[in-house]
């Protein structure tokens, strides 16, 4: 268990700089996600020193160089409302809120915790603050440090979903770790400037995404007719971890990769799908293999199974936009099968197929079917029996060259897959391949452990 040393209220280092106050508004892209729970991360650091040598030497510089990160992201020191003159929400800015940095010790074992072995799902959920949600305003970001006394300590980050996207969100503590790796002894006492480089800065402008399509009113209509008539409220869902629910966490390496890309192509040869385009990238033959044992291994009873792959959409509008865009900016794809398709003798070709048959659509504009995507996420599928996996994260982000200072993390976990059955995807920890992490059963889990093993020979 953790208990909660301080609580601090950090600042832009820059405030002169700053606007009194400003609004962001909320484009179709953020709304989509209007009350969907918070996205929640948790680094783990190996720290295997005296507990007054973090609070003396690294905590003073993880909230200085905060400071300075936030005077580059500083609507993240907002809030999200809903005003009466407004026809959607927005984040609203006022200068001097301050960004809450909750400061805990952990007796827990840290090598459990942060380790590869199968772990509790809720064990680590008092490692992450919350975020302040009423049904008129929501907080944008919280942040904990957590400090395991010898042994380590983590960073749990969580994001309102309508504020930022995975890539956002990784920009900003990658660009807090910037700053506190740049910030040494003698650039702290002399009070010299540090400064974010250019390809950190979060680029704000709005207008750069365009909605010839209405989706904005589209979403907005829909999201106003959840739990009443004109309901306005900033409420997220309060979705459950399921009981039983265990954390597990998967490598594949780039040769395990290699090997299945080399199955898929072998198999499909002399075939009459031997002509189908397929997206033999890591991503898609990562999702496959594991989409295939845990169809196996959770005993699904669905007739039909369905993957979602969000999509990055920065690159791909018709006006692309800035890699430091700050908001959300994704889209989403569907990749449908029957589900004894996925459990026969060639389900990971199958699975290959179908999520490259997904991704094939781009090529149709990655805005294609968008006009679905809140009927997706607030009615369900309109698919009878079907079960619904969803894909998060990305190995681009390299959430694993996160570092402070005191060296890359031991392990980097999304939480928020607890409530959602999602996977996540990342780069991994010794920087071979791929981690593969998601939450279920521990019968289930054990069994996913033993297939993914089997089926990659090692």
């Amino acid at each position: 268990m953790s208990k909660i040393i301080e609580i601090f209220n950090v600042s832009p280092s820059s405030q002169e700089e700053l606007p009194l106050e400003t609004s962001l508004p909320l484009t179709f892209l953020d709304i989509l996600w209007l009350r969907l729970p918070p996205v929640q991360r948790i680094f783990f650091y190996e720290f295997p020193h005296q507990t007054s040598l973090f609070y003396n030497t690294l905590l003073p510089k993880l909230k200085k160089s905060l400071s300075i990160a936030l005077s580059y992201f500083y609507p993240l020191l907002g809030h999200l409302t809903w005003p009466n003159d407004s026809h959607k929400p927005i984040i609203k800015f006022i200068k001097g809120n301050p960004l809450s940095l909750t400061i805990a010790e952990s007796d827990a074992d840290f090598n459990h915790l942060s380790g590869k072995n199968l772990t509790e799902a809720k064990q680590i959920h008092d490692l992450l603050p919350n975020l302040n949600i009423s049904h008129d305003q929501a907080s944008i970001l919280a942040l904990q440090v957590t400090l395991f006394p010898n042994y380590g300590f983590s960073i749990g980050i969580t994001s309102h979903h309508a504020v930022l996207d995975g890539k956002t969100s990784t920009s900003f503590i990658k660009s807090w770790a910037y700053l506190c790796r740049k910030l040494e002894n003698e650039v702290s006492e002399l009070e010299l400037p540090l400064c974010l480089p250019h390809e950190f800065c979060p680029f704000y402008d709005r207008k750069i995404i365009k909605d010839p399509n209405e989706l904005e009113a589209k979403y907005l209509s829909d999201w106003l007719k959840q739990g009443g008539t004109n309901n306005r409220s900033l409420m997220v869902w309060d979705l459950q971890v399921p009981e039983d629910s265990f954390r597990g966490l998967f490598q594949l390496s780039r040769s395990n990769i290699e090997k299945l890309k080399e199955f898929v192509v072998s198999k499909q040869k002399g075939t009459r799908n031997e002509n189908k385009n397929l997206h033999l990238s890591t991503f898609v033959v990562s999702i496959a293999y594991a989409w295939v044992c845990r169809v196996k291994t959770e005993e699904i009873e669905n007739k039909n199974a369905m993957m979602v792959l969000n999509i990055d959409c920065r690159n791909r509008l018709d006006q692309p936009i800035p890699a430091t865009y700050f908001g959300n900016c994704i889209g989403g794809k569907l990749a449908i099968v029957k589900t004894n398709e996925l459990l026969g003798e060639d389900g990971l070709i199958v699975a290959v197929e179908v999520l490259s048959e997904a991704l094939e659509t781009l090529k149709d504009g990655v805005l294609n079917g968008a006009e679905n995507w809140s009927s997706w996420l607030l009615d369900g599928l309109t698919i009878a029996d079907v079960k619904t996996t969803g894909a998060a994260g990305s190995p681009k982000f390299e959430v694993y060259s996160t570092d402070f200072g005191c060296g890359k993390p031991k392990k980097v976990e999304m939480v928020s897959i607890d409530r959602t059955g999602a996977y996540c995807v990342s780069d991994s920890s010794n920087g071979d391949g791929v981690e593969i992490g998601f939450v279920s059963t521990k019968k289930a889990m054990e069994a996913f452990a033993s297939l993914f093993v089997k089926g990659i020979g090692s």
